[in-house]
């Protein structure tokens, strides 16, 4: 009995830190909305370029009701905001996290943020750069030239959005399969002989995980993947000789 008590009070704690945790992050991302929202009309502007080759020169993109343009808005400075506090809100998973380390292992925690803020936006810029503009090419020029795309800004916003953080966090594969070797439940050479299931596994992430059904997402996010799983093997590498 007191065993299970004592497991029910350790659980309750640790979601109690998860509580604490989630809630610094948001004021941490809430103070940088006030900040981006600022900043939302070039913002705007910049996240209309990935788009703008498809779109006709006197065609921008269009709203359909009283409230799209405004909730617009709302969302990319959201997103912008998640991407500016990028390594304050990954500071609090590294405090979560930390506790079920060895004492050795904490003094991590700049390599850990620096690791993940950096992921974070190459996943970010890839997407933007490289996804968006194969994404926009295939699906807009699809079919018949004859029909003309009008797009709406609250389903592009809403595209944008899912894809730009659906990058961000998978880019962030390496950094936990370093949290796991750290943990001691992973090693390289486990990475390595399940190299085949982990593709099938990656691949079934991707057709997931993108917002956009098209084959040309799915592939264009499992490429980098399967990379960043070899990265891993080699991060994870690291982590065991350090």
């Amino acid at each position: 009995m007191e065993t299970q008590t004592h497991k029910d009070q350790g659980f309750i704690s640790h979601i109690s830190e998860l509580r604490s945790r989630l809630i610094k992050s948001l004021i941490f991302v809430t103070l940088a909305f006030f900040a981006c929202w600022g900043f939302s009309d070039e913002l705007m502007h910049l996240i209309r370029q990935p788009i703008a080759p498809f779109l006709s020169d006197t065609q921008g993109l269009v709203f359909t009701g009283v409230m799209d343009k405004f909730v617009a808005h709302l969302k990319i400075s959201i997103l912008a905001a998640i991407i500016v506090s990028c390594p304050f809100w990954l500071y609090q998973v590294w405090k979560f996290i930390a506790p079920g380390l060895y004492e050795n292992e904490k003094r991590y925690a700049a390599i850990f943020i620096t690791t993940g803020t950096v992921l974070f936006c190459l996943g970010v810029f890839f997407v933007y750069k490289v996804i968006f503009p194969l994404c926009f090419d295939f699906l807009l020029n699809f079919g018949d030239p004859t029909d003309k795309p009008m797009i709406t800004i609250a389903d592009y916003t809403s595209f944008f959005f899912m894809m730009t953080l659906v990058f961000g966090l998978v880019f962030e594969l390496p950094l936990v399969m370093m949290i796991l070797a750290a943990a001691g439940l992973i090693d390289s050479h486990f990475l390595k002989t399940k190299r085949r299931y982990a593709i099938v596994l990656l691949a079934v992430v991707s057709a997931v995980a993108t917002p956009s059904p098209d084959i040309v997402s799915m592939v264009a996010m499992l490429i980098p993947l399967i990379a960043l799983y070899e990265i891993s093997i080699y991060m994870v590498y690291w982590i065991a000789k350090k």
